[in-house]
């Protein structure tokens, strides 16, 4: 095994100009994959399972007021974060009907309208931003999935005619002559599709999963909202 891998990096060590450019190219790819894979994991995983533990707590919790204390500890939940920024906006609510210099009924349906209008709004504003965060980075991945194969098999068209170039040259179509310009150019292809493989298949779980959040995030907002509503 050990002198099978040096004999990969001897060919990869021995390929041309242009293949090692591809060659860096896709290694680059692959390492960065591996780290946005990574840390996408264990950030979407927390995500999730905190959302799942902050939404069982929420419809147990006898109040808004004791929900939003007990909601700090999750702090990697989407749900969580989304429910902080509207517990804000009813509190801004709460105030101005409160503070309302022209105690009139008038006045304050139009408070309570425009609070529920904010309260809309950030919510709405809030659970785009958790999104986002999901989704931040996942385009590499999709990047990489989609180019890495083509790169790889940039290299192998580029090391193909440097074998037939070498033939050429010599004049000899021998294995001797073309075995090497064969083998650069089949790493190349080679490691474009490690680099692709590993990169689709994570985006697409991580894609299944996000969605769920999203699902979830979304009936959230729908409950929370015909809840105030109902208490305006």
């Amino acid at each position: 095994m050990t002198g099978y891998n040096m004999d990969i990096l001897h060919i990869m060590l021995s390929a041309g100009a242009m293949v090692k450019f591809v060659l860096i190219v896709l290694i680059f790819f692959s390492i960065t994959s591996w780290a946005i894979i990574i840390s996408k994991y264990i950030y979407i995983k927390k995500a999730y399972k905190e959302s799942v533990l902050f939404s069982k707590m929420f419809w147990k919790s006898k109040n808004f007021s004791d929900a939003y204390a007990m909601s700090k500890q999750f702090v990697a939940s989407p749900l969580s974060r989304a429910f902080r920024v509207c517990y804000t906006e009813m509190k801004k609510k709460a105030a101005a009907e409160r503070h309302n210099p022209l105690n009139t009924e008038k006045n304050i349906n139009t408070i309570k309208s425009s609070g529920i209008d904010n309260i809309k709004r950030s919510l709405r504003k809030a659970s785009e931003t958790e999104i986002i965060k999901l989704t931040r980075l996942l385009p590499f991945l999709a990047t990489t999935g989609n180019t890495a194969p083509f790169i790889g098999l940039f290299g192998t068209v580029w090391g193909i005619m440097n074998s037939f170039q070498g033939i050429g040259l010599k004049g000899s179509a021998s294995l001797a002559v073309v075995a090497p310009g064969i083998s650069e150019a089949l790493i190349a292809t080679a490691i474009g599709l490690a680099a692709a493989i590993p990169a689709v298949i994570a985006y697409n779980y991580f894609l299944s999963k996000i969605n769920i959040i999203e699902a979830e995030l979304r009936s959230f907002s729908t409950d929370l909202l015909n809840m105030i509503e109902r208490e305006k």
